[in-house]
């Protein structure tokens, strides 16, 4: 008997089943991150331009509070469908990869800001936006790898 024929086949129902779960994963994803994104971007402005904050303040206080959001989100609703039960430790894992997500906004707004010396309005929505995709790449990764992850 060759390889082929030992070879188990895949299942299309299965296949379609996974494939349907991971399309209205991303869009749930993309959903929440939507929302964060206003809460971000929104906050962001009120405070700096608004408040007159900071440019870097302006960016930590509203993503924290997209974080939250996020967090319940996404466990209750994109997530809904792993194993693993709401712990501490998921909560401490979230919060932590959000820090780096966090940190990749603050490093392209920064970067914008104090390196490239560009101080208007457009050029700090423009820092945040690329702050907020990368950001937002590095965490539905992270989430379905280290948070969200099927209990074993």
């Amino acid at each position: 008997m060759n390889t082929l024929q030992r070879s188990r086949p895949v299942k299309p129902v299965k296949a379609a089943r996974d494939y349907r779960l991971f399309v209205r994963e991303l869009l749930s994803f993309g959903f929440v991150g939507f929302l964060g994104t206003v809460i971000t971007i929104g906050g962001a402005n009120v405070l700096r331009h608004l408040l007159g904050g900071g440019p870097l303040t302006s960016v930590v206080v509203p993503t924290i509070a997209s974080t939250v959001s996020s967090y319940l989100l996404n466990r209750y609703w994109t997530f809904r469908s792993e194993d693993a039960a709401a712990s501490g430790r998921e909560f401490v894992i979230f919060f932590g990869l959000n820090g780096v997500g966090m940190l990749i906004q603050v490093l392209c707004t920064g970067f914008t800001y104090y390196t490239l010396g560009l101080h208007g309005g457009v050029a700090y929505n423009m820092g945040l936006l690329v702050g907020l995709v990368l950001g937002s790449a590095f965490r539905y990764w992270s989430y379905k790898k280290w948070v969200f992850a099927p209990a074993l």
